[in-house]
């Protein structure tokens, strides 16, 4: 693989682009290290780029809703990026990365770049290379970066520190069921779309009643928008919505600071399983307990 230059993302050049995200998912740690040092060259806090997480349950038309709102985005002169994550077999390990397929106008288009990724059991609604992929695109210069996550049922508190705005879509037939969905998806949201009111408006309305209900159980006031992704009915009040985000700059440095934390906690832990006295220690015990593993920990030296 030729070497990437970091001209060429900063251009936004997609090859590039797609290239640095190849070797930032690799499992060889070479070209895993070579992708962390073009990101070491890329400062990307003071970039204006907007960060928006959409999950919701499967079926409820994410990919739909983001083609429909990243075409009125792109008509508004603004780049978009896109990164789906797609949940990953526990039994084969493969994923279907169809989102491109689904989102056909988008993915055609020049000022948008579609990147689809496997979640690889990884939890969060993401995956492990998510924060470092938003990185690149950010370096690139898209204005909005959307994260179609996995969907509601992972642990959505990671992709939540990664954004500036967390959307939740759900049907016109969903609303009393929301107030099912675990209390801490609706306190994370920062709006919730009511998407596909062309199949029922009148199950839409009530939807949104139960979901008003719900949110102030909560104490909760967020938007609550009902769209049509399929005829773009409501996807300009979206967009406007998205408009008056304002970043927050000490929030996305928290960020950034736990991500390297965990990014050495990771290599560190790597290192440890491949050192050799490690590969002794387990061995020498057929079964670990506990105690032996803390004891051994205790006297690495480093």
């Amino acid at each position: 693989m030729n070497k990437i230059k970091i001209e060429d993302i900063l251009k936004g050049n997609r090859r590039a682009i797609s290239k640095a995200m190849t070797l930032l998912e690799s499992k060889n740690s070479k070209q895993k290290e070579e992708a962390f040092e073009l990101l070491d060259k890329i400062n990307v806090l003071d970039k204006a780029s907007k960060k928006i997480a959409i999950t919701g349950v499967p079926g409820v038309g994410k990919s739909t809703f983001i083609e429909a709102i990243g075409m009125e985005l792109i008509k508004n002169s603004f780049k978009v990026a896109v990164l789906a994550i797609d949940p990953s077999s526990p039994i084969s390990g493969g994923s279907i990365l169809g989102d491109k397929t689904r989102m056909e106008k988008l993915s055609a288009n020049e000022n948008a770049f579609i990147r689809p990724s496997a979640s690889s059991g990884h939890l969060g609604g993401v995956t492990a290379t998510t924060q470092a992929l938003i990185y690149l695109c950010e370096a690139a210069g898209f204005d909005y970066i959307l994260i179609e996550t996995v969907g509601v049922g992972q642990s959505e508190y990671e992709v939540f520190e990664m954004v500036d705005y967390f959307m939740l879509l759900t049907l016109p037939n969903s609303g009393d069921e929301l107030q099912g969905i675990k209390k801490g998806i609706m306190e994370l949201a920062n709006s919730i779309v009511i998407n596909k009111i062309d199949s029922n408006s009148i199950q839409a309305d009530v939807a949104k009643s139960q979901i008003s209900e719900a949110l102030h159980l909560v104490n909760k006031d967020i938007p609550i928008s009902k769209v049509s992704s399929l005829n773009f009915e409501g996807i300009f009040d979206i967009y406007n919505e998205l408009e008056s985000i304002e970043i927050d700059k000490l929030k996305r440095k928290k960020n950034k600071d736990k991500w390297l934390e965990e990014i050495f906690n990771n290599e560190l832990l790597k290192k440890i399983k491949k050192d050799a006295n490690f590969i002794l220690f387990q061995k020498s015990h057929k079964t670990l307990t506990i105690s032996e593993i803390l004891k051994y920990i205790s006297e690495i030296r480093l």
